[in-house]
């Protein structure tokens, strides 16, 4: 550390020497993106990675940002996709979230060009159905991706089609972080494989330097906390608090199972419901990413192994599973003093809306643009972890709304989701508007201030998606002074464009 702290560097408008603890994915997605900001000006990251920690290595899914983040980059797919067993993810298919009859599955695409002819449709017939008028109003019949998901296309269209749908992808998180530390490690990121065995703290409070094993002192300006949910310099050496999410989200534990391809493979993610929570699908190149995600207040780790077993079938005879503890929560300032945490030690979100990622990825680079502004002032420091706070919070009301609207009345688990009111100010308005038969786009930026974190499709396709409409025998016939979009119109314009993009290769 220089005689001068951490400030040193900002106020002579250098960028700051970054030190990286822990790598992983959301460590290396963090090192290559400062490294991108601050390479060229003379900035130094180097990732300081211990050769102990296991590997869990599941497959993941993520939001379009991934895609966002590779461009950002200038890595190509065809560069990463195969070394990191990458499969396109054009939504999400969620099944089994709802009883009642016609609405038993939905999905929930990334939204693009060509549903901006779609999707006014779509809300018109929503806000007629929510009204008790039989409009069709299930949001499978009004988006691009559903049909390119359901048929096994390529989000990749003809060259004479030029409005390309939104997509993300699955790949093998193991591989990901591999990948990322070859790449970023031949641009210049110094990668050390050192074992972290104290925090050295300077005389002001910040963070000084890593003492590892051996000796060896690493110093820096900015110090970046990947290490997981220890949080090891966050929470455990700042003693940054830690906001849970428990009474919010009921799900703590997960089980986790690969299995072998059975055939071919839609570009999509499956999340199905079970008994005391739900279960992803995740199609990679050489297998199926398979966890299901379970509340422990609920059900115990045999009664969930054998669920899910149950539920794979032959395919996962001869699997062993594993089990991951959840802490699901954030941190109450990503941003302390001179450290920044991300990944895990930052905060965890279920891992249903995939949203792990996209969280690392705009921490990473509304940091930058923060630090840019002010250095380590605190007023840019406060409007950074106020934004990306409320980013975190609308995320998680969105989830929530999953669990608090299921239409399941089965077992305990979901009894008790429908009936948590331990909901924030935010989704409570959404809720009264959907039901009130308010406006959801006015609803939608009034609780988030704007900010919109889902876009009002996602939350129409969640509602209508279950089935949250008046029961079928209270419905009554449109009237001719409802005007209402014609289905059948929607469905031969989104064939028509499908025709553009070509079969992913099956078997």
């Amino acid at each position: 550390m220089s005689r001068d702290g951490p400030g040193a560097h900002a106020a002579s408008g250098m960028p700051p020497r970054v030190v990286v603890l822990g790598g992983g994915s959301a460590g290396w997605i963090t090192a290559c993106l400062l490294h991108h900001a601050w390479g060229q000006r003379g900035g130094h990251v180097t990732v300081v990675e211990s050769p102990q920690i296991g590997i869990i290595g599941v497959g993941e899914g993520s939001t379009p940002q991934l895609k966002a983040f590779f461009d950002h980059l200038g890595i190509a797919e065809d560069e990463w996709m195969a070394p990191c067993e990458a499969t396109y993810k054009l939504g999400i298919r969620f099944s089994g979230w709802s009883e009642r009859p016609g609405y038993e599955s939905y999905f929930h695409p990334f939204p693009g060009p060509v549903d901006l002819h779609s999707e006014p449709g779509f809300v018109a017939n929503c806000a007629a159905a929510r009204r008790g008028f039989d409009a069709p109003a299930h949001p499978d019949d009004w988006f691009l991706a559903t049909v390119l998901a359901s048929r096994g296309k390529s989000p990749q269209a003809n060259a004479s089609f030029p409005f390309a749908p939104s997509y993300g992808y699955h790949f093998n998180s193991h591989r990901l972080g591999q990948f990322l530390r070859e790449w970023g490690t031949a641009r210049g990121i110094v990668h050390r494989p050192l074992t972290v065995s104290e925090i050295e703290m300077g005389p002001e409070g910040d963070v000084a330097a890593l003492l590892c094993d051996g000796g060896e002192r690493i110093e820096g300006d900015l110090f970046v906390d990947c290490s997981g949910f220890r949080s090891v310099i966050a929470q455990g050496r700042l003693g940054t608090p830690f906001c849970a999410f428990s009474g919010n989200l009921f799900n703590d534990r997960a089980v986790v199972m690969p299995t072998p391809h059975q055939g071919g493979y839609k570009p999509r993610t499956d999340a199905i419901a079970m008994k005391s929570g739900w279960r992803w699908s995740i199609p990679l190149t050489s297998r199926v990413g398979n966890g299901y995600v379970f509340s422990s207040r609920h059900t115990g780790d045999a009664e969930a192994e054998a669920e899910l077993r149950a539920a794979l079938g032959p395919a996962a005879e001869e699997t062993e599973a594993r089990f991951l503890d959840m802490k699901v929560g954030r941190v109450e300032n990503s941003w302390t003093r001179n450290c920044l945490a991300a990944g895990l030690a930052q905060g965890f979100l279920e891992p249903l809306e995939a949203t792990a990622l996209h969280i690392v990825i705009v921490t990473a680079l509304e940091f930058a643009s923060a630090y840019e502004q002010g250095g380590f002032g605190p007023g840019n420091r406060d409007a950074f972890n106020a934004s990306i706070a409320a980013r975190y919070d609308g995320i998680r009301d969105y989830i929530v709304a999953h669990y608090r609207l299921n239409q399941r009345t089965d077992t305990q688990y979901w009894r008790d989701n429908a009936a948590n009111d331990d909901l924030s100010d935010g989704l409570k308005a959404m809720m009264t508007a959907w039901f009130r038969h308010g406006d959801m786009r006015e609803a939608n930026e009034r609780a988030y201030g704007g900010r919109s974190y889902y876009a009002n499709a996602s939350w129409h396709c969640l509602y209508a998606g279950y089935g949250t409409f008046p029961s079928p025998d209270k419905m009554q016939p449109v009237p001719e002074s409802v005007r209402i979009a014609d289905r059948q119109a929607v469905a031969a314009m989104l064939d028509a464009c499908a025709q553009n993009f070509p079969s992913l290769p099956q078997g």
